[in-house]
């Protein structure tokens, strides 16, 4: 019941805030920020109860929702959406105390969309009944919309357009996937109707059914991500963003796209997920380097973050199909590292915006000798988007490309690909660190040699408010990551256990078949995922019965489950 009440308090919230009197600013500002601080502390008491041993917790059995359909109203978390609901809770109430520089007009309007934006993301966290999450999905986007086109830049139409087009194209082909899921359901289940996902768990699909409805869907998460080539849409929204719009959809929005890969893409057709995992890394691979390349050249301190984002996204889903357990904790964990910096550089990039109008590099110079606190914290979210060690950056991206290297995507029969995979990828995380600290030398460094940047002002109370929490859980995240990574770790396990189990039989999902004699090596837990012992080169014994001579994904297989086989 209090995870309904958390996940619908601020849409009610957004009721009071549009009928406030318009006059009464900073009534609105400070009533908008109370019922989202409300919802973290909710959010945060979720995350300290919740139980690390795995399952669906804080939900109360399915309400019938639409019982002609079978549609159910149920909401619930596990130890990868917890996380990404807390992110959301958190980030939130700093957006609306950023919004307080920039937003000029009809601000009441303003702040109930962020608050109704911020119910659509949690429920699409929470929601376990897939239609549910598919009219969460669809929710985000008119908020998004009206935020964009009413309080964006000169471009403001153009981004708007754009962001809608690609969003709702790309949710077209997942609609009629689910529509197909229902029918088939209906027919497999003579008198059930339900798209529950405990339930949808059940479905008989052929491979090439498979095939196709995880293309629908993947086609719709990819956009979300967003994956190259279907990256275009995001540099225009950031841009002609107002900065609380940049920020949420940078921290927040980004997420939805990996985490719906996490619960129905990779879950409901794990064959197919198999069959298109090479090509989904090595889209993966292109957009981290590309996002990056283009990066290097921006001007636009705006966009340079925008095109920054492309290429760490596609660093998550790198980690995300490596189907390896450290891969995807560290796609998890570089979601909410990614969050936490790339936020917190939207943020800071509109303080600066705020004072000068522009964000133009060469426009500045010198900043840190007339804003020192600004140019210490930019910064540190500086190191952290570049995954310096001892800042939330570094774990997640540290522990995706430990799982690409010890994947094969794309020749299973031949050793060596993920390692070449994570090479490739490594050189994203270089040229990361070039376009940031380059623009960082030219923004702070030097002389102030334009007499406009001699007279701003460093930051006010209410800015260093905003901020200074994106900091605290940017080294915190860094230096003491384990109570995250222990929410999600049995969830993760049993994700890639039901990959395992459908992985073609020649395959073999952690480990280097052509290394170990065309076996996987044994998997026992450790504290950030499973850990690799022994060899089937020595005669030595599995320390759980297994048969170091078989294949993992045979002697991880439930009893009496059968095997999947999908050819390439």
């Amino acid at each position: 019941m209090l995870l309904t009440v958390l996940t619908f308090l601020p849409a009610l919230g957004a009721l009071l805030v549009a009928v406030y009197p318009a006059q009464k600013e900073r009534e609105i500002l400070w009533i908008s920020f109370w019922i989202s601080t409300v919802t973290f502390l909710g959010s945060l008491c979720f995350f300290c109860a919740f139980d690390a041993s795995g399952g669906f917790q804080f939900g109360l059995p399915a309400v019938s929702w639409i019982p002609s359909i079978g549609i159910s109203f149920q909401l619930s978390l596990d130890g990868i959406s917890v996380l990404l609901y807390l992110l959301t809770t958190f980030v939130m109430p700093l957006a609306i105390l950023s919004a307080d520089g920039h937003i000029k007009t009809r601000k009441n309007s303003f702040y109930a969309l962020l608050l109704l934006l911020e119910t659509a993301m949690l429920g699409a966290f929470a929601a376990m009944d897939l239609f549910l999450f598919y009219v969460f999905w669809e929710l985000m986007l008119i908020p998004m919309y009206f935020i964009i086109g009413m309080w964006g830049g000169p471009r403001r139409v153009y981004a708007t357009i754009k962001f809608f087009l690609f969003t709702m194209a790309g949710s077209l082909p997942m609609f009629l996937a689910i529509l197909y899921v229902y029918f088939r359901y209906r027919a497999q289940f003579p008198g059930a109707t339900s798209l529950d996902w405990a339930s949808l768990e059940r479905l008989d699909l052929s491979p090439e059914v498979q095939g196709l409805l995880f293309a629908a869907f993947a086609l719709s998460f990819a956009v979300k991500v967003p994956l190259f080539p279907l990256h275009t849409w995001l540099p225009d929204a950031h841009v002609e963003a107002p900065t609380a719009g940049s920020i949420v959809l940078a921290a927040i929005l980004l997420k939805m796209g990996g985490y719906g890969f996490l619960r129905f893409g990779l879950p409901l057709f794990p064959v197919a997920a198999h069959a298109f995992q090479p090509y989904l890394m090595a889209l993966a691979v292109v957009g981290v380097i590309y996002g990056a390349l283009v990066a290097m050249v921006q001007e636009d301190v705006k966009k340079l973050i925008a095109y920054s984002s492309v290429s760490h996204m596609a660093m998550v889903l790198l980690g995300i199909f490596s189907f390896d357990v450290l891969g995807v904790q560290g796609g998890i964990y570089q979601m909410l590292g990614h969050g936490l910096s790339t936020g917190a550089l939207f943020l800071l990039v509109g303080i600066l915006y705020d004072r000068r109008h522009t964000r133009a590099i060469d426009q500045f110079g010198g900043v840190a000798r007339v804003m020192p606190w600004y140019a210490a914290a930019f910064l540190l979210v500086t190191l952290a988007s570049i995954g310096l060690p001892g800042t939330s950056g570094f774990i997640g991206e540290f522990l995706i490309l430990a799982g690409v290297f010890r994947s094969d995507p794309w020749m299973p029969e031949v050793a060596g690909t993920g390692r070449i995979a994570a090479g490739l990828a490594g050189t994203g995380v270089i040229l990361g660190a070039w376009y940031m600290l380059r623009m960082y030398r030219h923004v702070f460094f030097g002389e102030v040699t334009r007499e406009e940047n001699r007279r701003l002002k460093d930051v006010t109370g209410l800015e260093f408010a905003a901020f200074a929490p994106f900091l605290a859980f940017i080294i915190l995240l860094g230096v003491y990551p384990q109570p995250f990574l222990s929410k999600s770790e049995k969830s993760v396990e049993k994700l890639v256990r039901s990959l395992e189990a459908a992985a073609p039989a020649d395959e073999s999902p952690s480990g280097a078949p052509g290394e170990h004699g065309g076996h996987a090596r044994q998997v026992t837990p450790g504290p950030l995922g499973p850990r690799l012992v022994g060899s089937p080169d020595r005669d030595e014994p599995a320390a759980s019965g297994v048969d170091p001579g078989k294949p993992l994904v045979e002697a991880g297989r439930a009893p009496g489950a059968p095997a999947k086989a999908l050819t390439r």
